[in-house]
């Protein structure tokens, strides 16, 4: 028997075909989404979006199953009637609004021109304004569900875009029948059913020991959001491993899969890789660095971290407590780096040796012994996630002298990340959950040794690594697995199923004792700017933000 998983990731989504019974991955298959993120103006528009925004296409999701589903089947010639689960994972919050049968206001001719119709992708954060709003009256209010988030709801998570949606577009608000998170919308179209998975709901909206904040909570936020979860949402929530539903009579045309196939209650792209990697017990922390980077771990208990992302009974593994923090800003900012800053003799001179701008620049900090550089670097170009929540933040290059070379950046803006990691680590400890192990999964540590070896001379802890490069794929097909009755539980399809490198990236302790002094000028810079009193960040945004809307203004 064998079943299928689909990672939705940032840019692309991927499918494997997978044999349930050792998790060997017969084929695999990538599609770019035809819009990518839409972070300049929406498709056939001139207009441009304001600062901050992050949108999809729902239809690029819908295209991915088109089209690697069949070839999955194609490439590995297995029969369609073998194929007996379907499993999915997405970026989250990813949440777009929809009518009653799901049909998202986006491809509605009245809506199409609409930016609150679209998708708003995780990385979307001009809803920090309501986020700030959110915090500050669950503060006031002493809601006790805050603290289960660090102690700050984030601009990207479900209820502050909702929010954005109906102060700055009520039309829109009230024309959606439902908000729903991108991966319960993809499932709700695979099967005709619509659930809501409970991991993003713990994580993303709000819901602590299975209940969501009263109405008077959202009542104080704004009297018309008072009813936001009865009218646009769903109370019931789904299990993880549970069967959502059979693939339709249309989806099963569409894919060359059999009516009726086990479809599995959505994941989240992090928080299925865990049980991919093997990774279920507790003290065992996952990385997932791409883009940005999730860090999951599990623990035996609840406890109150400052700035983690959320901890939520169920939402890793069963009978365990998962917990979730994470830097916006990883992958994006080495491609921010190499498309913006790098100058032109480096591709010259990476393209005669045949290698690509990234390949080059990775060799040449290799060559570096750690601190040669002089520099320390705040890896918040999108802001931070963890600990600090607060996407107002911006990144920092200190140390840059005349003599500073772009390897010597492209070194310290790694070293930032990992630096990012560490403080994420040791905020866990120092609240009592324990941190055993590290798994590093994702295209990040695939593809670099220096990444992989400076994340464990940073943190100074053997670097475990994924055995597959589709993590995330592999822990969906996995939960297909259970979701169509082949594993009692994901505990028993990890075992089967999951993948672990054999290879450890052990740290270099000559290495560490320069980066312990790194990483203390790193903290000083964090806590300067993070948690002290200079604020020229913010002041920098703002003005950013009001001269960009008075441009907007000024030529629409």
């Amino acid at each position: 028997m064998f079943t299928i998983g689909i990672d939705f990731g940032t840019l692309s989504g991927r499918a494997v075909l997978v044999d349930t019974r050792d998790g060997r991955e017969l084929a695999s298959a990538v599609l770019d989404y035809p819009h990518a993120v839409i972070d300049e103006h929406l498709p056939g528009s001139d207009a441009r979006l304001p600062a901050e925004w992050a949108l999809q296409d729902p239809l690029d999701y819908l295209a991915v199953v088109k089209e690697t589903v069949p070839q999955v089947l194609d490439a590995s010639g297995v029969h369609p009637s073998d194929v007996v689960g379907l499993g999915i994972d997405f970026t989250s919050c990813t949440m777009l609004p929809t009518k009653a049968d799901g049909t998202p206001l986006r491809v509605l001719d009245e809506w199409q021109g609409n930016k609150h119709a679209w998708v708003k992708l995780w990385k979307h954060h001009a809803a920090q304004p309501q986020a700030d709003r959110i915090n500050q009256v669950a503060e006031r209010r002493g809601e006790t569900w805050l603290a289960r988030y660090g102690g700050k709801y984030s601009s990207e998570w479900f209820f502050s875009k909702a929010l954005e949606i109906l102060e700055d577009a009520p039309d829109v608000y009230q024309a959606a029948d439902r908000l729903i998170e991108a991966c319960d919308w993809v499932i709700w179209q695979l099967t005709g059913v619509e659930t809501r998975n409970v991991t993003t709901a713990g994580y993303k909206a709000m819901v602590q020991d299975g209940a969501f904040p009263d109405r008077a909570f959202f009542a104080a936020l704004n009297p018309d959001f008072a009813d936001v979860v009865d009218e646009k949402m769903m109370r019931t929530l789904s299990p993880l491993g549970q069967r959502a539903g059979g693939l339709t009579a249309e989806w099963a045309e569409a894919t060359g899969l059999q009516e009726g196939t086990a479809v599995a209650v959505a994941n989240v792209d992090a928080h299925v890789t865990s049980p991919a990697v093997k990774a279920t017990e507790p003290g065992e922390m996952v990385a997932i660095m791409g883009t940005s980077t999730c860090h999951i771990l599990i623990g035996e208990n609840a406890s109150n971290v400052p700035g983690m992302c959320g901890v939520v009974d169920g939402g890793i593994v069963p009978d365990a407590f998962g917990y979730e923090a994470g830097q916006n800003s990883v992958g994006d900012v080495f491609a921010w780096f190499v498309q913006n800053a790098v100058p032109g003799w480096v591709e010259r001179a990476a393209e005669a040796e045949g290698l690509d701008v990234y390949g080059y620049l990775e060799r040449e900090a290799s060559k570096q012994a750690p601190g040669e550089h002089g520099l320390v670097a705040l890896d918040w170009w999108s802001g931070n996630r963890s600990t600090l929540v607060d996407t107002d933040l911006s990144g920092m290059i200190l140390g840059i002298t005349m003599a500073t070379r772009p390897a010597e950046i492209y070194r310290a803006l790694i070293e930032a990340t990992a630096f990012g990691t560490r403080e994420i680590i040791e905020a866990f400890e120092r609240s009592g959950v324990p941190v055993r192990t590290i798994v590093a999964a994702g295209g990040l540590p695939e593809k670099s040794p220096l990444i992989r070896q400076i994340y464990a001379d940073v943190t100074g802890r053997p670097l475990a690594l994924s055995g597959s490069a589709q993590a995330p794929a592999l822990g969906s097909s996995m939960y297909a697995a259970v979701a169509a009755g082949v594993y009692p539980d994901i505990h028993a399809a990890s075992a089967r199923m999951g993948k672990r490198s054999d290879d450890v990236v052990h740290p270099n302790p000559d290495a560490q004792g320069t980066y312990d002094e790194l990483y203390a000028e790193y903290k000083r810079l964090y806590d300067t700017f993070g948690r002290g009193d200079n604020d020229a960040m913010k002041r920098l945004s703002a003005l950013r933000r009001s001269i960009l809307a008075e441009r907007a203004e000024a030529t629409s």
